[in-house]
């Protein structure tokens, strides 16, 4: 399983959790317009079934049910006049709500909740 940050993206994460010894805890939940969508939380540690990547120091946690639908996405970090914050870009996806924050992947989606 692959998970990749840019240099700008896992900058932005470790000052979440620096002076403290946690992590980051990558998923992929139910919701969102498209069906899926990600969700990032800061965690102390690791569950026991957890995937457990490393980038520049950052503890990365993904659950297994999360892992495929996560495997070789890229996490960017963007900054623009109307709009900053991560950016996922996965190659699992194949839709995407107009707003970027939700996915579908193939048949295995759940049904989405339209945008409000």
């Amino acid at each position: 399983m692959t998970l990749s940050l840019t240099e700008k993206a896992a900058s932005q994460l470790t000052k979440f959790v620096e002076d403290s010894n946690q992590g980051i805890r990558i998923s992929v939940v139910d919701g969102g317009c498209s069906g899926y969508q990600y969700s990032l939380n800061i965690a102390k540690a690791p569950k026991a079934d957890d995937l457990l990547l490393e980038k520049d120091n950052l503890q990365i946690f993904i659950d297994p049910k999360s892992a495929p639908l996560l495997d070789g996405v890229v996490v960017d970090y963007i900054e623009g006049l109307t709009e900053s914050g991560l950016k996922f870009i996965n190659p699992n996806a194949t839709e995407t709500c107009s707003c970027g924050k939700s996915f579908q992947a193939g048949g295995c989606t759940p049904t989405g909740v339209p945008c409000s």
